[in-house]
């Protein structure tokens, strides 16, 4: 996870954590493919978020943020948040996915994740952990 943080007064240009849609749809196709099911994660209890991947996405005047399942080249699970913005004529709420679709060599898209996953960045004292 990066280390980096904002000042909350500064308007950033460049995003921190975004991840390219190739390796987006990679770690998503893992996640359904190696494992077969989501109850094979069973031990995954939560995702810490950074405040950084929050802000980004918000910044981007999104109406909805969706999270994506994955997992990584290290064989860790990951979510993939994505803003939306919704469609009144369909009424779905449409990810806002640009930079990289159809382009296989960007670097980076409007994909935030460096989440971590719980266990093991989990607070052994939360209510909600049993």
């Amino acid at each position: 996870m990066s280390q980096e943080t904002i000042p909350e007064n500064h308007k950033q240009t460049k995003t921190v954590n975004a991840i390219p849609l190739k390796t987006a749809q990679r770690w998503a196709k893992r996640w359904s493919k190696k494992e077969g099911g989501y109850n094979k994660h069973h031990t995954i209890n939560a995702f810490l978020i950074p405040k950084v991947d929050l802000l980004e996405v918000l910044a981007e005047g999104v109406d909805a943020v969706r999270a994506y399942i994955g997992v990584d080249d290290n064989n860790i699970e990951k979510l993939m948040i994505v803003g939306t913005k919704y469609d009144p004529v369909t009424k779905i709420y449409v990810d806002m996915i640009t930079v990289g679709v159809g382009n296989a060599s960007a670097e980076q898209d409007d994909i935030y994740d460096f989440t971590r996953p719980c266990p093991t960045d989990c607070d052994p004292s939360s209510p909600l952990l049993t």
